[in-house]
């Protein structure tokens, strides 16, 4: 069973802020986390939620249609895959005054916090919301010990 790491992600957040103001963005204070469709790591948005028997994934994909998610799973990590096409319409002679919809390629991996049982997983997608849900393995759910008086 792998533990959530404190320091693991406290030294992620440390990089995460010494890449925003040590330039290494082509030169803007804030980086391809903050501009649609560029921030890979940052999309699709995601929930990560688990009860005693399951681990349940919510990603937000709106445009994307489900037979071109590719979604698979190896050990306690989860990597979403996909393309968001374009808008439909003419570009040529076009000014855009706008454009925070981001388009084309995706990936997402996702660290679950305990192991899984990969033949059960289950996943749905309507409306933009693509929801997985995944059994916990036997050695990740919880024990009850008996303590016996003497």
């Amino acid at each position: 069973m792998r533990n959530w790491d404190l320091f693991k992600e406290m030294d992620q957040l440390h990089r995460e802020i010494d890449g925003l103001f040590n330039g290494h963005h082509r030169g803007r204070l804030f980086g391809p986390a903050f501009e649609p469709g560029l921030g890979l790591r940052q999309y699709p948005k995601i929930n990560l939620r688990d009860d005693e028997d399951h681990v349940y994934v919510e990603a937000l994909l709106p445009g994307v249609e489900p037979n071109n998610i590719d979604m698979n799973i190896l050990g306690n990590t989860l990597t979403l895959a996909g393309e968001r096409p374009a808008v439909d319409g003419p570009d040529d002679n076009c000014t855009w005054h706008r454009r925070e919809r981001g388009t084309g390629k995706f990936m997402r991996t996702i660290e679950l916090p305990v192991e899984i049982v990969a033949d059960k997983i289950k996943a749905e997608c309507r409306n933009g919301l693509l929801r997985v849900t995944m059994p916990k393995a036997a050695e990740a759910k919880p024990k009850k010990i008996s303590v016996k008086v003497s």
